[in-house]
């Protein structure tokens, strides 16, 4: 009876090595998935009127950028400039250096993974956006959220766009398809170069899939 038993197991066990796709059923997500876990930090720019952020911004391009030959007259601009940001109980100074820290949150925000994703088998519903082709097919493409995304509209940032690998290839018969794809999700920075009607341009990606399957979205 040991035996029989022990026999089953092994073959169960073998069958679940032969067929991966049975031993793990892949976890079903959405985009919103794919964003890190929010941090909270304090952004003093989204409280300011739009005539201080036009008056910071010139500010910064003759103290900071120097972008502006400088001169007596250009001296004088942002003399007054400061003074009036000054009166309006506002620290320049202070706000250029939270400037570097804002920005770099949303750096993050738009570059980091999220951990809880990685290294699990996925299925993710996108519109493919091809890279590379054989015999009509796509091996290499971008899965982005919408319509339009890269060639009509900027890029989604970097972690809402997928870089995708499908060995076998998906017929691509319009320049966007809806498609799922199913794979194991990993964290790999990638910078890829995207034809467009215009020209080229360089699209960054967050995450990686070795795609085991690419069906048709229905």
């Amino acid at each position: 009876m040991m035996k029989t038993l022990s026999t089953v197991l092994a073959a169960i066990l073998a069958f679940s090595v032969a067929h991966p796709g049975w031993a793990i059923e892949p976890l079903e997500i959405t985009w919103v998935d794919l964003l890190p876990e929010e941090r909270p930090y304090h952004d003093p720019f989204a409280e300011l009127e739009y005539s201080q952020l036009l008056d910071l911004v010139e500010l910064y391009r003759i103290e900071v950028l120097k972008t502006v030959e400088e001169n007596d007259e250009t001296r004088a601009m942002a003399l007054e400039i400061r003074e009036s940001l000054v009166s309006q109980g506002l620290d320049p100074d202070q706000l250029f250096k939270q400037r570097d820290i804002v920005m770099n949150q949303r750096k993050l925000e738009a570059t980091e993974p999220n951990p809880e994703l990685l290294g699990k088998t996925v299925r993710l519903p996108g519109y493919l956006l091809p890279l590379e082709m054989i015999d009509q097919k796509a091996v290499e493409f971008l899965l982005v959220p919408t319509v339009g995304a890269c060639i009509h509209t900027p890029p989604p940032p970097p972690n809402q766009m997928v870089f995708v690998r499908y060995d076998q290839g998906f017929d691509v018969d319009e320049l966007y398809k809806p498609v799922w794809i199913s794979g194991e999700m990993r964290a790999e920075n990638q910078t890829n170069e995207l034809s467009l009607v215009d020209g080229q341009a360089d699209i960054e990606t967050t995450y990686f899939v070795q795609a085991v399957s690419v069906d048709i979205y229905k």
